[in-house]
């Protein structure tokens, strides 16, 4: 898994809010998984954010249970229907038991909280994972414009104030919106020229509401 790197803690107030890196989680041979907040108490308290609650402190590196707690996140492989996620994120059967695998292919998404796990990738040969297109709250998109398999184009914003590694997406001349904060950095490491986009799945009502997107090498 050379593709994979740390997983960012993501968190934003409420839908169409932008998105804050608040915290790592990586892994390595000899430290195992460890957890570690980005901000400070005080810009905590200036964006409205409140630490994770199996987390409760900033100033603090976790070391233990931090898989087992963030692994709540996963849908269980019990579940009758567990196929259907596992082909959804793409998980590959090998990995099926490795929780940080899960965490970072899945997001972590939970439609209780607005926390998200994005993992940063390398663009090594054979990457493929599931992203999404943000944006669309600000930016209404007839749901005319895509279907499920469409290749969209991108190209580099290094000039965006909020993401300095954001990537804009496009369906031919039609603009879409942006690569999710952290995902967006594949994209400028040595070899991102090479990747592509595709629709994985999309959600919409006369608009386009959510468009899962497949990022690939």
């Amino acid at each position: 898994m050379n593709e994979l790197g740390n997983i960012y803690l993501v968190w934003r107030k409420s839908k169409g809010e932008r998105r804050h890196k608040v915290g790592m989680v990586r892994r390595n041979s000899t430290q195992g998984v460890r957890f570690h907040y980005l901000v400070k108490w005080d810009e905590a308290a200036r964006l409205g954010f409140t630490p994770y609650t199996d987390f409760p402190d900033l100033t603090k590196e976790y070391s233990e249970n931090v898989l087992d707690i963030f692994g709540q996140r996963l849908t269980k492989s019990e579940r009758g229907d567990i196929q259907r996620y596992y082909d959804f994120w793409e998980i590959e059967h090998e990995h099926k038991e490795d929780k940080y695998y899960l965490l970072s292919h899945t997001q972590g998404l939970l439609a209780t909280d607005n926390f998200e796990f994005l993992a940063d990738f390398s663009p090594v040969k054979g990457l493929s994972f599931i992203s999404e297109i943000c944006g669309f709250s600000h930016n209404q998109v007839s749901s005319e414009v895509l279907k499920e398999e469409d290749e969209l184009q991108w190209e580099y914003d290094g000039q965006n104030e909020y993401d300095k590694k954001a990537i804009k997406v496009f369906k031919q001349a039609t603009f879409l919106g942006y690569v999710k904060i952290v995902h967006s950095g594949v994209f400028y490491k040595a070899g991102g020229i090479n990747l592509k986009i595709k629709v994985k799945s999309i959600d919409c009502n006369g608009f386009l509401n959510r468009v899962f997107i497949k990022i690939y090498k």
